[in-house]
């Protein structure tokens, strides 16, 4: 391994890659520099022969992933900017050709909600919490990112965690089938590496073929994201709109969206 990473910590042992977002001050909220390395990681896993799974989890036991670290939003770090500078988690996990497992340790909101359920598996803590925050702060995600997770857990459901921003509980998701597995914190690694022996015990090219199938079911959804943002975010939508959703989470107040909507 030749990078030198400042936001994660990448670590493979006994074939099995772990990939853990180091920023538990800001309970693992990723920028585009974290979601770089992520891809970095990803991409060596994939790589490297003697990997043959690899872990997804956060520092800590707060938080898997809270999300985009919305202090880099209101600078203007990630918003527009951030699709050009890392690849989308759906491209990130689904170009590696080894089964990623989500291991969520905590909060997994916003981009780490999605993050998760792009994963291959998914192992929750019993305390963990999920769902999307970008209705809340104005970060309209749009194309894979969003409209997957109805393959996962139906059209009504993925409708509800989208367009309304709650917060779930690890056994809601596990019954609505976003989650593979629930225990408690103290033996969430245990249950991971239970998961790893098993897909480690199995032929590789098999899982190899497999994971390359089940990408291909939503092949048909690449490409979407570019276009649905240009054509539905108006031009002063940057300035405007989302600079108060970001601006009403950082100041810790109920953001007022009243003024982006035309008099009936």
């Amino acid at each position: 391994m030749t990078h030198e990473f400042k936001d994660i910590i990448y670590e493979v042992k006994d074939h099995i890659a772990t990939i853990t977002i180091n920023r538990p001050q800001k309970l693992n909220a990723v920028t585009a520099d974290s979601l770089r390395e992520i891809e970095i990681a990803l991409d060596e896993a994939g790589k490297d022969s003697a990997v043959g799974v690899v872990i997804l989890t956060g520092a800590g036991d707060k938080a898997f992933c809270a999300g985009a670290d919305v202090s880099w939003q209101k600078e203007g770090k990630m918003g527009r900017s951030g699709p050009a500078a890392f690849a989308p988690p759906y491209l990130m996990i689904s170009r590696c050709p080894k089964p990623v497992i989500a291991r969520v340790n905590g909060y997994a909101i916003g981009g780490g909600h999605h993050i998760a359920y792009f994963c291959d598996f998914t192992i929750a803590a019993e305390h963990a919490i999920f769902g999307q925050s970008e209705p809340r702060v104005a970060y309209p995600a749009s194309g894979p990112t969003v409209n997957y997770l109805t393959r996962i857990i139906g059209h009504k459901r993925a409708r509800e965690v989208w367009m309304l921003g709650r917060r779930y509980t690890a056994q809601q998701m596990c019954q609505w089938g976003l989650v593979n597995a629930v225990v408690p914190m103290a033996e969430l690694d245990q249950e991971t590496a239970k998961w790893c022996d098993e897909l480690l015990a199995v032929s590789p090219t098999c899982l190899k073929v497999y994971k390359a199938s089940f990408i291909e079911e939503f092949q048909d959804l690449m490409g979407q994201s570019d276009l649905l943002r240009r054509l539905l975010i108006p031009p002063d939508f940057w300035q405007g709109e989302q600079k108060e959703g970001t601006s009403a989470f950082l100041e810790k107040r109920r953001p007022d969206y009243s003024r982006f909507r035309r008099p009936a």
